[in-house]
């Protein structure tokens, strides 16, 4: 049975993705509970289970961004984050990007080390990227003679294929995004950013397709989807959670 879309569903994203037909989501945005790093009120997840389930329902040219960082248990980060993107290759996705979260304003710790700032943006795709709507921003070389060169393979210096150019006005944003660490007010202890879910559903689909998020928390995908005329499916195994993203998504 097809999962009706517009919908938050409190239960396992495996029960829900059970109900899914092969090649049904257009994106994927989330961020998995990790770790001992997020106390989800007791609930664990079946990562490799999810995994494969996602490369099944996710359509050809779709994307997966899994939002992911490491705990530090005596000492050593764990390297969970590396694991499930070595993993989520092996079900058949590429690794399409490498990106990275970055908090503008982390907590501070008491370690023997710098402080932890980000957490990884894996953009996982299943075949070659469909669809691309690209961020872009100024460039503060803009109007200036672009004087790039690069390295070729006998050490020999070359000039870049744009050399001596106008540089442009915009150009692609870079894979590295600062964000404030939380939204205001927000009643979920991992919730993302809105805005960093809303670029990534701008960059990876276009309006009228299906967005999906296996551990929706308090809606914020959805949210971002609603608001930028996507269609949203949710999956939410905490009560308490889905009551409150069903009252966000609402209220928009």
């Amino acid at each position: 049975m097809m999962k009706k879309t517009n919908k938050i569903y409190n239960e396992n994203c495996l029960d829900t993705m059970s109900k899914m037909p092969n090649n049904f989501i257009d994106l994927t945005v989330t961020s998995p509970p990790y770790d001992n790093l997020r106390k989800y009120n007791g609930y664990s997840f079946d990562f490799e289970s999810i995994a494969k389930e996602l490369y099944r329902v996710t359509k050809i040219g779709g994307v997966v961004v899994w939002v992911v960082g490491d705990a530090t248990i005596k000492g050593s980060e764990s390297g969970t984050s590396f694991k499930q993107a070595l993993y989520f290759k092996e079900c058949g996705f590429r690794l399409h990007d490498t990106m990275i979260y970055a908090k503008k304003a982390p907590i501070p710790l008491t370690h023997n080390r710098y402080e932890q700032q980000f957490e990884y943006m894996f953009i996982f795709s299943k075949g070659k990227v469909s669809k691309f709507n690209p961020i872009l921003e100024d460039c503060v070389s803009y109007g200036k003679k672009n004087h790039m060169t690069h390295r070729r393979l006998s050490d020999e210096l070359s000039d870049a294929s744009g050399k001596g150019k106008s540089v442009k006005k915009k150009r692609y944003k870079y894979n590295i995004w600062y964000f404030q660490k939380r939204n205001k007010g927000s009643l979920h202890p991992a919730s993302f950013p809105e805005q960093l879910a809303s670029d990534h559903i701008i960059s990876w689909s276009n309006e009228g397709d299906l967005v999906y998020d296996p551990f929706i928390g308090s809606g914020t995908t959805a949210k971002m989807a609603k608001i930028n005329n996507r269609d949203y499916i949710g999956s939410e195994i905490s009560k308490e959670y889905f009551d409150i993203a069903n009252e966000r998504i609402t209220n928009i």
